[in-house]
């Protein structure tokens, strides 16, 4: 059977639907109800029930609309960006938001769901070239040193996340920042 593409208005429809729904994830948690999302999309819950049958598929397409996101953020913020460290920079800040606003998606993540099993395999698949590409840029320019590998970067950016959504003092984008800084040449 072959998939037919979506209409422009229905793709539009989505992505205002995933956004809302990320938004309400973001303030609620992933158990956010459906009548709050409909709201802040302007539609009915009909209408996210016809996107989205279960909770789940909801879920899992958010995710992965925000790891696209940030995945294509990146060769954008190279082509735009003064130099490829502030590309670097600026991409690990967009990293460390979708991070750190996933309010209770990590213990979603790991439940029985078989439709979760994937994610954690297409979030690495998708951002870990492009973090590669950044940092191969900034390491092409002379900017920062050679020898980190995207994994780690992004392992270490990951811990320096947790539990930064329950401590309010705690400044995760700060400490990443400081990371990303300390990737400089010093010679």
């Amino acid at each position: 059977m072959v998939e037919r593409a979506k209409r422009a208005d229905a793709r539009r429809n989505e992505k205002t639907l995933l956004e809302a729904a990320a938004a309400a994830f973001v303030a609620s948690g992933v158990e956010a109800p459906v009548r709050d999302i409909a709201a802040r999309a302007g539609v009915g819950t009909g209408t996210i029930y016809r996107h989205f049958p279960s909770r789940s598929d909801l879920i899992i397409a958010v995710y992965r609309h925000q790891v696209d996101a940030c995945a294509e953020a990146g060769p954008a913020l190279l082509a735009s960006s003064a130099t490829p460290h502030a590309a670097l920079a600026r991409w690990i800040d967009l990293f460390v938001d979708f991070l750190v606003t996933k309010h209770g998606l990590a213990g979603v993540l790991q439940s029985d769901n078989t439709g979760f099993e994937g994610l954690h395999t297409y979030f690495l698949d998708r951002l870990l070239p492009v973090c590669a590409e950044l940092l191969d840029a900034a390491a092409a320019s002379g900017e920062i040193r050679s020898d980190l590998e995207a994994y780690a970067l992004m392992r270490g950016v990951g811990n320096l996340c947790v539990g930064a959504d329950s401590d309010p003092r705690y400044d995760a984008r700060r400490l990443a920042g400081l990371l990303v800084s300390g990737l400089r040449r010093t010679d």
